[in-house]
């Protein structure tokens, strides 16, 4: 509590959605707010709705895609700044980095083909699909 107003005071927590933002795992917050609801981000291990707090010392787990980070918020804040700033706001812990890490590898000697596919095949794609297949 504020000692001068009786206010709590909002520099110890922050929405996990401003957050997620302030911090650019997300473009926007509204992507944020969504992938909350969805279940693509946990704290320490639990889901959570959007405006849940988040302290310093939390462990989140932020899937966004085919990323998946796993960090401990070291700083909180609910403006977003320059990127510089924003690595501040959060550690990827050593496991996080490595699944990252060898996934990025795997990536580069083995793409999905139908990962590069927006929505339903065409003729073409299709026949490229069966043609890899064998």
């Amino acid at each position: 509590m504020n000692v001068k107003n009786g206010k709590s005071d909002k520099s110890d927590a922050v929405r996990i959605d401003k957050w997620l933002w302030a911090a650019r795992f997300f473009k926007t917050r509204s992507l944020a707010t969504h992938a909350v609801e969805l279940g693509r981000v946990l704290q320490n291990e639990q889901r959570i709705k959007p405006a849940h707090s988040v302290k310093t010392g939390d462990l989140l787990e932020v899937q966004h895609g085919e990323q998946t980070w796993q960090v401990r918020v070291l700083r909180v804040a609910d403006v977003r700044g320059p990127a510089a700033v924003a690595q501040t706001l959060y550690e990827e812990t050593a496991e996080s980095l490595a699944k990252r890490s060898q996934a990025a590898e795997d990536r580069k000697y083995f793409r999905e083909p139908a990962a590069q596919l927006q929505g339903r095949p065409t003729k073409r794609d299709r026949r490229q699909i069966d043609f890899t297949r064998g």
